[in-house]
């Protein structure tokens, strides 16, 4: 669950820094004060989109810190995640220097996406806007699969996976439906391309060799002349060759060894030297006499080159590569002549994908309407509890008229909340009102299923007021019973209910405005219920109003004798 939030030069906020414990928090303050500023620099830490003029504009840069303690199940979630979590702690960062932002999880940088993960697990925000996404039949069926759990996810992703293979298969029916003048064409154009390879009748690492030889027989005559240099003068034909001086060398030093015997080593170095010579200057002789200066096998060298480069320039950069090409165009060309049958056998396949995404498709929907039955029957208890006067509630299923990854249903969430009235779309009958109880109805449904560890409801109470407020408030009790939850209210019913209090104040000075935070004791809680009872004016008569509400909230709270925290665990 979340134990703190620090946030710093973030809109009208310099610095906050709250403990949040246990069972349901509730926020309340003066409009604009800054209250959803609060809930909106958790939605940023934990991976949501800046919106523009967020920070301070002071040029500061913007810092968020949320430090969570996951339970057990979320704990094995972000194992599973492969996010790390260090003494039972996870602390995410969000650093904000003008639009550049950097993540942190427990100080190592990580992306936004990485963040969205673990947000995804530890907490569920619903802010106002979510009311009016119930009207849509998407968000309904989203909500109707979260609800049927792992077998209705399995049966989707199974049904997911047939469509994405069925709409491959069709795609490359629709690629492969060419026209016999078509076919007949790329056919000669194939024959045409395998023939010019074919012809040249490549070797791999035929290119190299002919790069060697043709370098060697255009520079022929100037490697002769520097070869025959060489032999000249490293041979015995010349008083001045290295062979003929090296020999007369030996000699002089063969005749001064019979005076000294120390002169025998260099001696003996000096006969390999010439021994080696000799062997080196025969070697060189060979390859003059080897050597060919042929014009004619330059030309037809040069000719298999361009040939040979035509090629690689059509057909690849290496010479690999082309012969790869040939056997591609061999390939497609078998392909082409076997068309009928390929044909055949692809309508073949994809009758058989659209077969199994029909089955496919028929397990999902069973297993939604298996979820659909044990949704309408939770629903409707819960939205009783709500002060609905009449709660029946109903899911229509409708085929959507085309198989996709999300199956064939279309579904629609129908109601009838007063007597007398029928079911009808929800779309059709809700008020903003309505709707808000209608959604925690749901998200309480939901909290009982999970194990998310926090939830968060930014203003749940629009459009409602006195019984229905009450009502409203028992349903948040028992929501905080389960799960840590947050709640933004201006009703003092809600108010009353928390088990911890923070109002959000703005200090306001001549040049400039700042929130502020402060965690309210049962006194100032008390006063705090008076100023949402009866306004700016605090009287006698609100305060005493505000005491028995706050008296009556804690019979409903501990009715049970137990703490906030014990109801929890």
């Amino acid at each position: 669950m979340l134990r703190n939030l620090h946030v710093k030069n973030l809109a009208l906020i310099r610095e906050v820094d709250v403990d949040f414990s246990d069972g349901l928090t509730v926020l309340t303050g003066e409009t604009g004060a800054g209250k959803s500023i609060l809930i909106g620099s958790l939605v940023l830490v934990l991976g949501g989109r800046l919106p523009k003029d967020m920070t301070t504009g002071d040029g500061s840069p913007a810092l968020i810190e949320a430090v969570f303690e996951p339970g057990p199940g979320a704990l094995t979630r972000l194992e599973a995640a492969g996010v790390p979590v260090e003494d039972d702690l996870l602390i995410i960062s969000r650093r904000i220097d003008g639009t550049r932002s950097v993540f942190r999880l427990n100080g190592e940088t990580v992306t936004a996406a990485r963040v969205r993960t673990c947000a995804d697990i530890l907490i569920d925000i619903h802010g106002q806007h979510e009311n009016q996404t119930l009207l849509r039949p998407e968000k309904q069926l989203a909500l109707l699969d979260d609800f049927g759990g792992e077998a209705t996810a399995a049966a989707r992703e199974v049904c997911a996976a047939a469509a994405r293979r069925y709409q491959a298969l069709k795609a490359a029916g629709n690629a492969h439906g060419l026209s016999d003048e078509e076919r007949a064409r790329r056919m000669d154009f194939l024959r045409f391309e395998i023939g010019e390879i074919e012809e040249a009748a490549l070797k791999a690492g035929e290119d190299e060799e002919l790069e060697e030889r043709y370098k060697k027989l255009a520079n022929i005559r100037r490697l002769m002349e520097a070869v025959s240099a060489v032999h000249t003068l490293t041979g015995y034909e010349t008083s001045d060759s290295a062979g003929e001086q090296i020999g007369a060398a030996l000699r002089e030093l063969e005749g001064a060894v019979r005076y000294d015997a120390v002169l025998q080593g260099p001696v003996d170095v000096l006969r390999d030297i010439d021994a080696l010579l000799n062997d080196f200057n025969r070697e060189i002789a060979r390859y003059l006499a080897d050597a060919e200066d042929d014009p004619h096998l330059l030309e037809e060298t040069g000719k298999r080159l361009d040939t040979i480069n035509r090629l690689k320039m059509k057909y690849g950069r290496t010479l690999e590569d082309v012969l790869a090409a040939l056997d591609e165009r061999r390939a497609e060309l078998a392909a082409l002549e076997n068309y009928e049958e390929e044909k055949r056998q692809l309508e073949a396949g994809i009758a058989e994908a659209y077969r199994e995404l029909r089955e496919a498709a028929a397990v999902l929907t069973a297993r939604r309407r298996e979820a659909a039955a044990v949704f309408e029957k939770e629903a409707a208890g819960h939205f009783l509890d709500l002060n609905f006067d009449r709660a029946d509630f109903r899911i229509d299923f409708r085929e959507a008229g085309h198989i996709g990854e999300n199956g064939a249903d279309e579904i629609e969430f129908m109601i009838a909340t007063n007597p007398g009235r029928p079911v009808m779309p929800l779309r059709e009958v809700a008020s903003g009102g309505e709707l808000s109880r209608i959604m925690l109805g749901i998200r309480t449904m939901f909290a009982a299923r999970d194990d998310t560890d926090t939830l968060i409801f930014d203003e749940i109470d629009t459009g409602i007021s006195g019984r229905t407020a009450q009502k409203v408030a028992e349903k948040l009790n028992t929501v905080g019973s389960r799960h840590q939850t947050l709640c933004i209210t201006h009703l003092p019913q809600i108010a009353a209910m928390a088990d911890h209090h923070l109002a959000i104040t703005k200090a306001v000075t001549a040049d400039s405005a700042e929130t502020q935070l402060q965690v309210l004791d049962d006194g100032e809680s008390v006063r705090e219920l008076a100023r949402l009872i009866g306004g700016a004016r605090i009287t006698d008569s609100t305060l005493a109003a505000a005491e028995e509400m706050k008296a009556l909230s804690q019979k409903i709270r501990f009715g049970t004798g137990q703490s906030a925290a014990e109801r929890v665990k």
